[in-house]
């Protein structure tokens, strides 16, 4: 049977020139970091090295690199950090209502704490308006956070608007840049952020290993104490063998943005060649999007019920993001959108990657109107 990955939103294969870079670091280069002696020194330039192409990757300096556990680790580092070290000016946060859960339970718990937060609202195609984060200022905001673009529908925001209007303010300005690090080119300064969030398993790194840019001359408040590794902001003996992964994944990025550009003509493809089924709708932008985002609504059917009869020819997708794929609630994204929870269940998410081909693209058009029509015979909404 063929086989098909179209969820690369959700994590992507390591590419084999980071294993390689890797292998080193778990056997004879094994030494800890922070170690005086030979083999520690090698862990520690290796870091650094990575740390280097990390932030070629993202136009940063070397020095304003933290790695982290993960991109959700970051993401808490930067708000959480940002507003108990901004406690004492004020307590308002804002974000959007279409924020991956690491950053919405981010602030939904950080109200339990005293912080006020508002959630803006987004349009049919899920773009944040610049007006709204303008007029939600107050003299108590302490941060904003808005994401790069959206891990379900794909749709990127106007970032450098809402970094002229931060910087205008002073307000520190986070972006969750997790499914765009690596998928678009990316300058720190261009974009206008402080704070910044991607992680290495969405570029054909390893797994556990994340990055927060955090600009010279921003203040945050560390979440883990310990032994003052990554400059005090978050120790822990580091991941030796994840960072050198992170940074050759970085590296090849980088030299691979013009390829992840070529990825759009099979997604247009797979847009055009999906939307001849009857009933079938395009959520997101339809220009302003990920190169590789692809995510349908299909009535009177539910996505988990299109990914498991794709599943069993082959094709690996999703409903949503991975992290809440287990939820039977509907998108709190395609909610925010308009939609009615009735249409929000039959999302289908294909996320296409550097492997994909044009024949991919075209087994995934051959199969899925089958599969949508006998569906939707069985389905008591289609009647």
């Amino acid at each position: 049977m063929k086989q098909v990955y179209m969820d690369h939103s959700a994590t992507t294969a390591v590419d084999p020139e980071v294993t390689e870079a890797m292998l080193p670091y778990f056997s004879e280069r094994f030494g800890n970091p922070s170690s005086l002696y030979t083999i520690g020194r090698q862990s520690r330039r290796a870091i650094e090295e990575a740390r280097q192409k990390v932030a070629d990757l993202i136009g940063a300096k070397k020095e304003e690199i933290i790695f982290t556990g993960s991109g959700t680790e970051s993401d808490n580092l930067a708000i959480k950090g940002t507003v108990y070290k901004n406690r004492k000016k004020g307590d308002h946060i804002i974000t959007s209502s279409i924020e991956h859960h690491a950053v919405l339970n981010t602030c939904k718990y950080l109200e339990t704490q005293g912080f006020r937060v508002t959630y803006l609202p987004v349009n049919k195609d899920g773009l944040v308006n610049p007006d709204d984060v303008e007029n939600a200022i107050t003299p108590q905001t302490i941060l904003i956070s808005i994401m790069h673009a959206n891990n379900e529908i794909g749709t990127i925001q106007p970032i450098e608007e809402i970094g002229k209007l931060a910087k205008e303010k002073d307000i520190p300005f986070h972006t969750d840049a997790v499914q765009t690090g690596g998928k678009l080119p990316i300058n720190v300064d261009a974009i206008g952020v402080d704070l910044l969030s991607i992680s290495a398993h969405k570029m054909y790194g390893p797994k556990g290993v994340g990055v927060l840019y955090m600009r010279k001359g921003v203040r945050i408040e560390p979440l883990i104490h310990g032994g003052g590794h990554e400059r005090g902001i978050r120790s822990s003996t580091e991941n030796v063998p994840g960072i050198v992964g992170f940074g050759k994944a970085a590296e090849l990025a980088k030299k691979r943005l013009p390829e992840e550009a070529g990825v759009v003509k099979l997604r247009d493809s797979l847009i055009r060649g999906v939307l001849e089924i009857d009933d079938s709708y395009l959520n997101g932008h339809p220009t302003k999007r990920l190169p590789n985002n692809a995510n349908f609504r299909f009535s009177y059917i539910e996505g988990e019920s299109m990914v498991l009869n794709l599943d069993m020819r082959g094709v690996a997708a999703s409903t949503g993001s991975a992290c809440s794929s287990t939820s039977l609630e509907p998108s709190h994204v395609l909610l925010a959108i308009g939609l009615r929870p009735e249409e929000a269940h039959g999302s289908l998410r294909l996320t296409l990657g550097l492997d994909n081909t044009q024949e991919d693209v075209d087994y995934v058009v051959s199969i899925l109107p089958e599969i949508v029509n006998k569906l939707r015979m069985m389905s008591p909404l289609a009647r």
